[in-house]
């Protein structure tokens, strides 16, 4: 029965993911490590395989259904540039000690937290504001959806719109490389990373952005893993595959649950998971060893 844990927390995992569209490879990283005890080292190289192959059938599935979702110039070009930060991040990863590694990986959880914890607060406010427009019955109502874009006029710049905006261009370039490292460095798929940075530095709408990240990881998980060969990693594919089994299967039965729930709700939620392993990673790592 050893193999059913595996798929068990795999089901759990993908359950979040396709709930909330994010976090495969932050979680996955600390049940690999504490629920089915795999080496901090060896766990971030089996995320990097669950995480890309996760990405990889999201996002067939993606250019099958919503071909137009996609930006493939901007998403190779983003992952591109991120490969510096993806090789050195996964060529850092065996020299950090345990106890550091687990410490940065707290501390990321943290952070990302806080983010979730923030976004969930003004998503909660915006709710509340159009709750109350909708009561209002003398304020007309317009009988169809907004403009699928980032601001309701924005612009959509892409990567030609950059030259003429240094500015965007050197965020577009930090976020790439960022995001590069964290994948190679922790095992994850930086989806979180990905998305605010294509909607801020190229304008993209959210669904375009969501999109175009699967795409971004499945280069950069793929870059990671490359860059991991020679050294002294060692992946248990028998449970990496369970895991990725039961994430997909997890992915496609959290997705209703994105359309009942509020996407506050969601967002809270989330990140409360967050520091909760946040707080776990750290109590094991320092405290019980």
């Amino acid at each position: 029965m050893e193999w059913l844990i595996p798929l068990l927390v795999g089901l759990g995992v993908g359950i979040v993911v396709g709930a909330l569209g994010a976090g495969g490879g932050i979680l996955s990283v600390p049940i690999l490590i504490y629920v089915l005890g795999q080496d901090p080292h060896n766990a971030t190289a089996e995320s990097l395989v669950i995480v890309g192959v996760t990405a990889a059938v999201s996002l067939i599935q993606r250019a099958l259904k919503n071909p137009q979702q996609i930006r493939w110039g901007e998403g190779i070009s983003f992952a591109a540039i991120g490969v510096i930060g993806t090789v050195a991040g996964s060529l850092l990863n065996p020299l950090v000690p345990q106890a550091w590694l687990l410490t940065t990986f707290a501390a990321l959880l943290l952070a990302v937290g806080l983010l979730m914890l923030r976004k969930a607060r003004q998503t909660r406010h915006r709710e509340a504001a159009e709750a109350t427009r909708v009561s209002q019955p003398d304020e007309p109502v317009v009988d169809h959806p907004e403009p699928d874009t980032t601001h309701a006029t924005g612009p959509q710049p892409g990567l030609r719109g950059l030259l003429s905006d240094p500015r965007q261009l050197v965020v577009l370039v930090a976020a790439a490389s960022v995001t590069g490292f964290l994948t190679g460095f922790f095992g994850v798929g930086g989806g979180f990373a990905v998305v605010p940075a294509l909607t801020l530095a190229l304008g993209f709408s959210m669904r375009h952005a969501t999109g175009t990240s699967l795409l971004v990881m499945v280069i950069t998980t793929a870059v990671a893993l490359l860059a991991r060969i020679g050294q002294p990693v060692e992946i248990n594919w028998l449970l990496v595959g369970l895991f990725t089994l039961g994430s997909m299967v997890g992915g496609l039965l959290g997705g209703p649950l994105a359309q009942r729930a509020r996407p506050s709700t969601l967002t809270i939620v989330f990140g409360g998971l967050l520091f909760t392993v946040a707080v776990w990673t750290g109590v094991q790592t320092w405290l019980l060893g």
